[in-house]
């Protein structure tokens, strides 16, 4: 059910908004780290949802997807599974196009209830990592951190 590595390259490539929902300020968490690499590294405008939290990274936090300030085009989730129907739901109603579920979220019931109001579904995937791997973030090494390279350095003159 999930999109190949084409069509998810696809669903990246359009996306331009990015909510993430249950967004965690704090550093150790993964949503965390995906935030700070969405911002620092892609061109998606990217909004944090969290009911508990007021500002990560700098930027607002919304209580919900409903009081963004726009239409997010990819939902990104953090939330444990028992949560991931009201998120669906939240989903469908403000009209996104894409519900992504972190990795070890997974959920075929949920997924056929999103495709069938017509939202594209991408399961049990991380977000920065399927972003680095289609634009040149990773490699067989990797996270590219520039220090390991098979390339020859040019001559000291």
């Amino acid at each position: 059910m999930n999109p190949t590595a084409g069509e998810r390259q696809t669903i990246l490539d359009r996306t331009r908004t990015v909510a993430v929902v249950g967004a965690s300020d704090n550093p150790s968490r993964a949503s965390y780290f995906v935030a700070t690499y969405l911002l620092s590294t892609t061109p998606y405008e990217v909004w944090f949802v969290n009911p508990r939290v007021t500002e990560i990274l700098g930027r607002p936090v919304y209580p919900s997807l409903a009081e963004l300030p726009g239409v997010p085009d990819l939902v990104d989730v953090f939330r444990k599974p028992a949560d991931l129907p009201g998120v669906l739901e939240e989903t469908i109603a403000v009209g996104a196009r894409t519900f992504w579920l972190q990795l070890g979220l997974s959920d075929d019931a949920l997924a056929a209830r999103a495709t069938d109001a017509g939202l594209e579904v991408v399961m049990d995937r991380c977000l920065k990592i399927e972003h680095a791997r289609f634009h040149g973030g990773l490699h067989l090494a990797g996270f590219d951190t520039g220090v390991i390279s098979s390339r020859r350095r040019p001559a000291r003159r």
